[in-house]
């Protein structure tokens, strides 16, 4: 049978893909972190079906309920925060798998920060402005980050930022960001983006923060860095809307 990873989207229930849905109904257990999922995710699953929490587990731990499900015959479902591309453990878990010669695939979900942008009502690329949005972390107690990953080296390029796992770091690499971006840079920090307690915090490098420490976070958010993230960004007019572009098209023969 088949271990069937699958994105979980930022864990409201509704933001699932039909295919997770239909994943989800159809697989007799289901593995999913409890730290970070809307428990309504659940409910697309069968009834009887064999719910484990991985919050409490290690990898090991993981990894013998995914084998012993497949010797029994059961497809698997393990859900995935956000989208199993990014930071999800996908490469360790397939690893030892393969090693197992359990079959697996990948249902894609809806990342984190997309459905962060959405609830900001932010278009993350700017005509002009910036077109290139960085996906990375900073290293608290997680595994170290390459040399050439520093956090300064990517704000030099003035992309938008996007940091997962790095909320309880933030006074560190507000200070760090400062010298490329300014201490007036926009930034967003979104707190369980579309569950239960979602919160959204807007400021600057400057006082964001004060903000984070007051409210208390410590897990589950995202944050978001860069000048596109301005109320009504100046930027110019996309060439792709452009309606002069017909125009500059090159006459067809009839």
């Amino acid at each position: 049978m088949t271990v069937h990873f699958i994105g979980a989207g930022p864990g409201a229930a509704d933001l699932l893909t039909v295919r997770a849905v239909t994943l989800l109904r159809d697989s007799p257990v289901c593995l999913y972190a409890g730290t970070y999922l809307d428990p309504e995710v659940l409910a697309h699953c069968a009834p009887g079906t064999e719910l484990i929490d991985t919050q409490h587990l290690d990898i090991d731990q993981i990894t013998e309920h995914l084998v012993r499900a497949h010797r029994s015959g059961r497809d698997v479902a393990r859900l995935c925060s956000g989208d199993p591309s990014i930071y999800s453990a996908l490469t360790e878990q397939t690893r030892r798998l393969d090693a197992h010669d359990v079959p697996w695939d990948v249902t894609p979900g809806v990342p984190a920060y997309a459905a962060a942008a959405a609830l900001l009502g932010t278009e993350l690329t700017v005509p002009e402005l910036v077109q290139s949005v960085v996906l990375t972390r900073t290293q608290a107690r997680s595994t170290k980050m390459p040399e050439s990953e520093a956090l300064t080296t990517f704000a030099e390029t003035g992309a938008t930022l996007v940091l997962h796992l790095a909320i309880t770091r933030i006074r560190t690499l507000a200070a760090e960001l400062i010298p490329n971006h300014g201490p007036d840079c926009p930034i967003a920090v979104v707190y369980r983006a579309s569950q239960p307690g979602q919160l959204i915090l807007r400021g600057t490098l400057t006082d964001i923060a004060d903000q984070v420490e007051s409210a208390g976070l410590r897990q589950a958010a995202v944050i978001l860095v860069g000048r596109a993230l301005a109320p009504n960004p100046s930027c110019t007019q996309s060439h792709l809307y452009d309606p002069a572009r017909d125009r500059r098209r090159p006459s067809q023969a009839v």
